[in-house]
């Protein structure tokens, strides 16, 4: 709070995959912030994965309040599962902005790739957002409010290195851009609260796993770009705050339920252009398979049990929670599926779902977020079976640039190649998401995920933890 009452602005940093035992030798910038104020633990959420635990930092409430029960769900009156939505309209419950306005209508507030911010009442906005035009091409870009903010930053920073994002080719610029961006949209607008989104260890972190010694040069460069960002606003009068979504275990053992559900006439596909595609409505059984958690959705309500026990079987397979365990567990929404699937520490579960490789899909051997029917992680390698992988892709774009239709189809179908994965709750402290701020009113010890909302009501509103 300033000399004359009035609240400093709030910037929260979004680093995904950091957990307590990574603060230390490599991350000078984050230690200075938590010893200026203080650095606590937090209890994740169910399932530990990106929107989940986004939303539920930014209303408060558990999956079965505000929907968002995975990054992707089946939606039952369409038929169609669906990952990575972008429109604000998913959320079920009012988020910290709209609860501040009540209080405070003059409060201004940026959103900065934290997900499900297209169409949010906040004042500015960045989010990926390619064009697809009716010729089959994917043009990349990002959408903003207000319209065109994007482009003046890119005026200054350059483009958004959009294939950093996400792919074989995600790396630290992705976060490098991303920061500097919050840097200047800080300085252009003051805004009360500012929402950054920081994705970098995520990447290698699932490539390795988080015993890989690599995983030290990445947590360097996050704090890195972090401290730079720290810094600037702390400059101009912020405070901060640095939380963490989720951490991330070693895996080994992929876990194909589908595959499983297909053999034993559950699943139903449908043969197209020479490969297969799964048809949840033709199913009586299907799983939406979501890093270590998976939804299974069953048709006949007289299967579910029998589908319990089929799945409980499963190597790789810790449980399966059905209504009563879901209530306790805080994901009993009718988005989520009849069953939920928790893969063991080391196993994770893919949405694979033919038997044959020849008979994949052609968006298999892409990035394809949207076009898949669950997460894939082996879109964060290139195929180790291709000679010249720079080559190929180079020959691509050239196909692209001459206006030819082409698939980018370098991605491996080679699960076993994942070494991280994330979505069950955290097994001890150490490897749980982490909360830091500059202030050491912020809070009084570790807290649940959901109390990040309440902290951030406490800066503006003055309540206290």
């Amino acid at each position: 709070m300033t000399a004359d009452g009035e609240n400093k602005p709030l910037v929260v940093i979004n680093i995904v995959g950091l957990v307590r035992s990574m603060l230390g030798e490599f991350t000078p910038n984050l230690n200075r912030l938590a010893g200026d104020g203080v650095v606590a633990s937090l209890e994740p959420v169910f399932p530990a994965v990106t929107t989940t635990a986004q939303t539920t930092m930014l209303t408060g409430t558990a999956p079965s309040e505000h929907g968002v029960v995975g990054n992707g769900w089946y939606w039952r009156e369409q038929d169609e599962i669906r990952f990575w939505l972008q429109s604000d309209r998913v959320v079920r419950r009012p988020r910290v902005w709209d609860v501040l306005r009540q209080q405070n209508p003059a409060l201004t507030c940026s959103n900065l790739f934290w997900w499900y911010n297209m169409y949010a009442h906040v004042d500015y906005s960045m989010t990926p957002r390619p064009h697809y035009p009716a010729d089959g091409r994917k043009v990349v870009d990002l959408y903003s409010t207000p319209d065109g903010l994007h482009r003046k930053i890119e005026a200054e920073i350059g483009r958004f290195p959009f294939f950093n994002f996400w792919g074989p080719a995600a790396d630290i610029r992705s976060s490098e851009w991303i920061a500097r961006a919050a840097e200047i949209e800080f300085k252009m607008h003051r805004p009360d609260l500012q929402l950054v989104y920081l994705p970098h260890l995520d990447y290698n972190l699932q490539r390795l796993g988080p015993e890989d010694t690599c995983i030290r040069a990445d947590i360097a460069a996050i704090d890195a770009v972090a401290g730079r960002l720290i810094d600037a606003v702390r400059d101009e009068g912020a405070e901060v705050m640095v939380v963490s979504e989720y951490g991330i275990t070693y895996v080994d053992t992929p876990v194909h339920l589908n595959r499983i559900l297909r053999d034993q006439g559950y699943l139903g596909v449908r043969r197209s252009l020479g490969w297969e595609l799964l048809e949840p409505g033709a199913s009586r059984a299907f799983a939406v398979a979501d890093h270590q958690i998976a939804h299974v959705y069953v048709r006949d309500a007289d299967d579910i049990p029998v589908v319990a026990e089929l799945i409980a079987a499963v190597p790789g397979v810790e449980q399966v929670i059905d209504g009563p365990r879901k209530a306790e567990m805080g994901i009993d929404h009718p988005r989520s599926g009849d069953l939920v699937a928790i893969a063991e520490p080391n196993a994770w579960f893919t949405y694979y779902y033919w038997q044959d490789d020849g008979m994949a899909p052609d968006f298999a051997r892409t990035v394809d977020i949207h076009r898949k029917p669950g997460y894939d992680p082996v879109e964060l390698f290139m195929d180790p079976d291709i000679r010249f992988p720079k080559l190929k892709v180079a020959a691509r774009v050239a196909q692209k640039l001459m206006g030819f239709r082409m698939l980018m189809d370098v991605i491996p179908l080679r699960a076993e190649l994942v070494r991280g994965s994330h979505g069950r709750l955290s097994d001890s402290v150490d490897n749980s998401p982490v909360f830091l701020s500059s202030l050491a009113s912020m809070t009084s010890g570790d807290m649940a995920m959901h109390q990040v909302y309440d902290r951030m009501l406490d800066h503006f509103c003055g309540t206290g933890p």
